[in-house]
């Protein structure tokens, strides 16, 4: 029998065979639309399929042009709206308008080496690519600017989501206490086993629970722990981003973090850890209403 998704702090969207992440804080505001693609509802095929929103995996461009059509008809987003960037694992964070739509989607992709953008202009629809890594979003409802991040370990280590924020501040005078954030599915600390190289990046970066004390910081959970095999650790990608998020500024209570590991639900996420290359892609948008 099939599992159903359970989420207790995101919200599972259906309309007919597509399903769709959104996060409550975000949606009850009336500012935005924001979602995270599953694998359910599209017409890929194989270990690309259902819904691989990801050029370049060997699906058909129509596949995927169809995939696209349908999750976008779903959410009322315009594919025209929407901006693709290149993205590197880094922590370039980049600011689009109205010029940059069809970035990727209706041409060639126009933001070079990039992993996060934000914007303050409607209908300009942030997209990001996953398939383990950790979408960030941001949402000022003050100043009505937006930000979404792309943060893989590397991202995440190199803390992204406070560069975006900082990023917001710069560009749009947001204040750090007036943003939303979000961390949406990704891989999650049951998941996310590496060796003491990783982990003693994420030691040096985010320290224990008692340094982060000395910050001010209640941590949820420790960040990095022992794995099942010596000379093995577990990061916790979702406690860091958050920790990130902190630092940057935000309130406690207006942080929402994913209770969904990509690696454990296969029936709903691609998952670069349980399949390497042959799966296809999800995607998370973001865009002012």
């Amino acid at each position: 029998m099939e599992q159903e998704l359970v989420s207790k702090t995101l919200r599972i969207n259906r309309s007919g065979p597509v399903y769709y992440i959104s996060i409550p804080s975000f949606d009850e505001t009336g500012l935005v639309r924001d979602l995270y693609s599953t694998r359910r509802g599209g017409v890929s095929e194989g270990n690309l399929g259902p819904m691989n929103l990801g050029f370049g995996r060997g699906d058909s461009e129509e596949n995927v042009l169809e995939n696209y059509r349908r999750i976008c008809f779903t959410t009322g987003i315009y594919p025209g709206d929407i901006v693709m960037c290149r993205q590197v694992h880094g922590d370039h964070v980049v600011y689009v308008d109205q010029q940059m739509r069809g970035s990727g989607l209706m041409g060639p992709i126009l933001v070079d080496d990039t992993d996060a953008m934000i914007t303050d202009k409607r209908e300009v629809c942030l997209l990001t690519f996953h398939a383990d890594c950790c979408p960030v979003y941001l949402l000022d409802p003050v100043k009505k600017a937006i930000g979404l991040a792309h943060a893989g370990w590397k991202g995440t280590a190199l803390e992204i989501g406070k560069k975006t924020v900082e990023a917001m501040k710069e560009t749009f005078g947001s204040r750090p206490k007036d943003i939303l954030g979000a961390v949406g599915p990704s891989i999650g600390p049951c998941c996310f086993e590496v060796e003491e190289d990783v982990a003693s990046i994420f030691n040096a970066v985010f320290g224990t629970g008692d340094m982060l004390a000395q910050e001010g910081i209640r941590p949820n959970a420790p960040i990095v722990t022992s794995g099942k095999a010596e000379g093995k650790y577990y990061v916790n990608l979702w406690e860091a981003n958050r920790v990130s998020l902190l630092r940057a500024g935000l309130r406690d209570e207006n942080i929402t973090i994913t209770d969904l590991c990509t690696m454990h639900n296969p029936e709903y996420f691609h998952s670069h850890r349980r399949s390497g290359t042959d799966r296809g892609t999800q995607a998370a948008f973001l865009e002012l209403i």
